[in-house]
């Protein structure tokens, strides 16, 4: 092309000289020859298009010369510039090209013809509108028979023929060439692969027609044996994975084939134990199958089917108990020497002669004894009601049976004894926990009485309630009414005189014969008010209880006693402690000099509310707790600074009405403590926030910087405890 526009140019410059009035020339040319029309007619260059082969090599290429021009008769130009036309003719110089090196296609096995498998694609650079663009496709090699075709014009790659078996050929590759020209042109090639994709055309097969296996009895969750079997089509795929069926030969169910994944072989084991003595042969009748359903145009399988031999292997096997577990019943208390129950297991191996022997495996209260030869159990002592083995009226043991042979096997057998409840128990009267009543018929929700039984039902409740036949002067005074299975309630029939009565209940269970006991009651008669309650005066009279025993009047006094001897301990505790602190404050205060240094552990985050191991923040609590002062017998400590004499004792202060009157309140505190002599040096008010500006204290080498080490005792600082030792030493008297 950039050839072509070289040899364009060199027309403008080099070519034919066009002139007005020259014969041959077009007369488009020179529209000033055509006859003289009625209208103006605008002058103008008409140039015809001129062609230009592409890739011509003789340069330069004379094509035409124009040189013309219209001025008028000043000379000026009168026309525009007139373009010129220049065609480049394609030439066919470029190959054409596969839009890729290698086509991919994926078909059925035993597709039918004409079936789309793929596309091949390709370009050309020349001219599309010629025939150097013109493209065509074939196939230049393939396996023989040929299978596929190519559409010349569009590349579509379809089967030609039948019998497409993809397991006598996997994959076709095809050879591929397009050429332009409409085939007689330039040409490429590219490859095409094909894969035949696999269909269930071939049924699975037995290798065999008949297998022996043999099988061992009494054991199940083994395998047996294997079952092989053939198929050609593609491994790991549904239309190769065999599943196999028992046709026959297996009422019970004792076996099961499963397929191994990586073999496809029938595995069979045994699922439900075998008995030699039931069965000692097996003839079983299996098939097998594809996960895939077969094409209906496949051939059949002609060993589809096989025949198994399955002989069964004799073991000694274990004994069996013919009842397990053996439920039996005892009464509750049966006594030594008690038969219990004959727990006998027999031997399934009757070929064979063996002897079974038996003993215990758990009895946890050794209660029972089993006979070695015969398995027959009875009890060797008395079994506890209360025992913790004893669940819901149940006892549990297990008993062994061995047998002789080789090698001996053991069964297990449990025993399960119901310990029948017997009503040896009366009921017993419930002590109620205020047993008092208004003497008013009407007032009041009368007495509640409850009791209680040992034994278990139905030998327990419901429990019947009556006054005591005893004393028939009773049924005068009072009435029992039952209330449920467990509770009745007594109420006066009129009003009796106020104090303790003393009556006698009679209670009986439901067992039968039924339980039945007389006892005694306290109950405590009051005065009621309008509520149904004792009124206060009346509450004097409340003495005595329902049943109240000797233990619980014990536990009573012991209570008391307990707590009374924790009030002493913590009044002594106190009493230590404020004698302690009256001891240091002494040994403090009759020191020469009255010194108030604090030594503050710097060391230590502390501070605020929560440091009171330098001053003492009794005075800034509670205002309740700043009630009068109690004093000591003895003299009290005196203050340097106050007068000498006892001060009087203060008067309890209200606490502050509002945050308002709080200032004032500690004010009068401060005064109140600074004129009390009685009241140790600790009453220095300290303002937390506020560091000050200055202290006459000097460095903690020297806690009274103002007085000199001649004029200080420090031996007071061993009181203080080891971290004030190092102090100590440094200070102190040789």
């Amino acid at each position: 092309m950039d050839a072509a526009l070289l040899l364009a140019l060199g027309l403008l410059t080099q070519g034919l000289d066009l002139c007005w009035g020259y014969p041959g020339l077009p007369s488009t040319l020179y529209p000033w020859r055509r006859p003289p029309t009625l209208g103006r007619v605008r002058r103008a260059w008409v140039i015809p298009p001129i062609s230009v082969p592409e890739n011509y090599k003789g340069l330069p290429y004379m094509l035409v010369q124009l040189k013309v021009f219209a001025l008028d008769l000043g000379g000026a130009i009168l026309e525009e510039p007139t373009d010129l036309e220049v065609l480049v003719v394609d030439q066919n110089d470029n190959r054409p090209a596969f839009v890729q090196e290698v086509f991919v296609g994926r078909v059925l096995e035993g597709a039918a013809p004409g079936t789309y498998v793929t596309r091949a694609e390709a370009t050309d650079a020349d001219d599309p509108d010629t025939d150097n663009a013109a493209l065509q496709y074939s196939i230049l090699e393939q396996a023989s028979p040929e299978l596929f075709s190519i559409h010349a014009r569009t590349g579509e790659i379809r089967t030609v023929h039948v019998g497409l078996d993809r397991e006598m050929v996997t994959v076709y590759n095809l050879t591929l060439q397009v050429a332009d020209m409409s085939g007689e042109g330039l040409t490429a090639t590219a490859s095409a692969i094909i894969s035949v994709d696999d269909i269930n055309d071939n049924a699975p097969e037995f290798t065999r027609n008949e297998f022996s296996m043999e099988a061992t009895e009494a054991v199940s969750g083994v395998d047996v044996g294997r079952l092989e079997v053939e198929d050609r089509d593609l491994p790991g795929s549904p239309n190769w994975v065999a599943n196999f069926t028992i046709l026959e030969g297996d009422p019970s169910g004792h076996f099961n084939i499963r397929t191994d994944p990586r073999t496809n072989e029938g595995v069979l084991s045994v699922v439900k134990p075998l008995d030699y003595e039931s069965c000692a042969q097996y003839e079983l009748r299996v098939s097998v199958q594809n996960e895939a359903p077969l094409q209906a145009a496949a051939p059949r399988s002609r060993q589809g089917q096989a025949r198994l031999s399955i002989r069964v292997q004799d073991i000694n096997e274990a004994p069996v108990f013919p009842k397990n577990p053996l439920r039996t019943s005892l009464a509750e208390g049966a006594p030594p020497g008690t038969f219990v129950a004959t727990f006998s297991a027999q031997d399934p191996d009757v070929e064979q002669l063996q002897r079974v022997s038996y003993s215990k495996d758990y009895d946890p209260e050794d209660w029972l004894r089993v006979d070695g030869a015969t398995g027959w159990i009875q009890t060797q002592r008395v079994l506890s009601p209360t025992s913790p083995f004893l669940k819901d009226g149940w006892y549990r043991a297990i008993v062994l049976a061995l047998d002789d042979g080789s090698p001996p096997r053991t069964a297990t057998g449990t025993l399960s004894v119901e310990i029948l409840e017997v009503n040896d128990h009366a009921p017993a009267l419930a002590p109620p926990p205020a047993p008092s009543l208004c003497s008013e018929p009407d007032r009041g929700p009368g007495l509640l009485l409850g009791a209680t039984d040992q034994d278990l039902p139905p030998h327990g409740a419901p429990f019947r309630f009556h006054l005591s036949p005893t004393e028939p002067g009773l049924g005068r005074n009072w009435s029992l009414s039952q209330v449920n299975g467990t509770h009745a309630r007594l109420r006066p029939r009129h009003t009796l005189p106020e104090g303790l009565h003393r009556l006698r209940l009679l209670l009986q269970d439901s067992g039968q014969p039924p339980q039945e006991r007389e006892q005694p009651l306290n109950v405590t008669v009051c005065r009621c008010g309008p509520g149904g309650a004792c009124l206060p005066r009346a509450a004097a009279l409340r003495v005595g209880g329902a049943g109240v025993g000797l233990g619980a009047l014990a536990l009573v006094l012991g209570s008391a006693a307990v707590l009374l001897l924790l009030v002493l301990l913590v009044l002594l505790r106190a009493q230590f402690r404020q004698r302690s602190r009256d001891r240091s404050l002494l040994r403090r205060l009759h020191d020469d000099d009255d010194l108030r240094d604090n030594i503050l552990n710097y060391n230590e985050q502390g501070g605020g509310e929560e440091d009171q191991n330098a001053y003492d923040l009794n005075q800034l609590r509670h205002p309740s707790e700043l009630a009068a002062p109690s004093f000591t017998p003895g003299r009290p400590p005196l203050r340097r600074e106050a007068p000498q004499g006892r001060g009087r004792p203060q008067v309890p202060r209200a606490p502050p009405a509002s945050p308002a009157d709080i200032a004032g309140f500690i004010r009068d505190g401060l005064q109140a403590a600074d004129s009390d002599p009685t009241v140790p040096p600790y009453d220095t008010a300290l303002i937390y926030d506020y560091e000050g500006d200055g202290s006459v204290a000097g460095t903690l080498s020297s806690p009274v910087s103002s007085l000199g080490d001649e004029d200080q005792d420090y031996d007071y600082l061993q009181d203080w405890g080891p971290r004030f030792a190092r102090l100590a030493d440094l200070y102190g008297h040789p």
